[in-house]
């Protein structure tokens, strides 16, 4: 043998580029796929969080109740904090308006990893929010999504004066009207208070987008492994109604 193929022997052998982006690829599938063995390796740093749908809505509701009589449990959040330092697996997401008064943890009384929360005024899911939420569904394994309106919505309120006067708003708050508005322009066609239809259609909305989003979301939901439904939070009680899944 030459000296330089026994050289090349000892010589580690970089990686090609293919074999690179095959093997980022595979890992992504993986991640996403949500694999039992990628499950297995690693327990849930919560696993009284590991629920099914049903059950994580029982939950949740649960919670409300108990935030809505004041009697809200005592979270121990430092042990919270070193179970969940290497991850997290929520039991619901929540996709919620950016409103002050609106804080999902509190009106469901959760601890720290029990909820994987997306707030933006208007609580309408956009590009990112479906990203970030088929992200909780596949890597996390979170069962249930919210959709959670609330009454006095300003986003929606400003949606249907915006279209009513056809006078744009300032800044890039017409992608908030862009969003809404095909929402208040269903539930024009209601009878009744126009707001109150309006925030409720709104909801409906993107419950339907979120359930129908492929290739992820809409998987889950057809396998059992998902329920997407909406809300109305009551700002004078803090009760969260449920809307009537379709």
């Amino acid at each position: 043998m030459c000296d330089k193929c026994s050289e090349n022997l000892h010589q580690p052998v970089a990686p090609s580029r293919r074999s690179v982006m095959f093997f980022a690829t595979s890992a992504l599938g993986l991640a996403l796929g949500g694999t039992a063995l990628a499950k297995e390796a690693k327990a849930p740093p919560k696993p009284q969080n590991v629920l099914s749908p049903d059950a994580a809505l029982k939950r949740l509701m649960e919670g409300n109740a108990r935030y809505v009589s004041g009697v809200s449990r005592r979270h121990d959040f430092t042990h919270e904090r070193e179970a969940l330092v290497g991850g997290q697996n929520p039991y619901a997401a929540v996709l919620s308006c950016a409103d002050s008064r609106i804080a999902p943890e509190y009106a469901f009384d959760t601890g720290r990893g029990d909820l994987f929360v997306c707030r933006v005024a208007g609580n309408f899911a956009g590009e990112e929010t479906v990203a970030s939420m088929e992200y909780t569904v596949a890597v996390l394994g979170t069962p249930l999504i919210m959709v959670l309106g609330h009454d006095s919505c300003g986003a929606v309120d400003a949606t249907i004066k915006s279209l009513k006067d056809d006078k744009p708003l300032p800044g890039h708050i017409p992608s908030l009207v862009s969003a809404i508005a095909p929402a208040v322009k269903a539930a024009a066609q209601q009878s009744g208070n126009a707001l109150d239809n309006a925030i409720r259609q709104n909801v409906i909305d993107n419950v339907a987008k979120l359930k129908s989003a492929a290739p992820i979301l809409n998987a889950a939901v057809e396998q059992g492994k998902l329920k997407v439904l909406g809300g109305i939070y009551r700002l004078r009680t803090g009760t969260v109604e449920l809307l009537a899944q379709a």
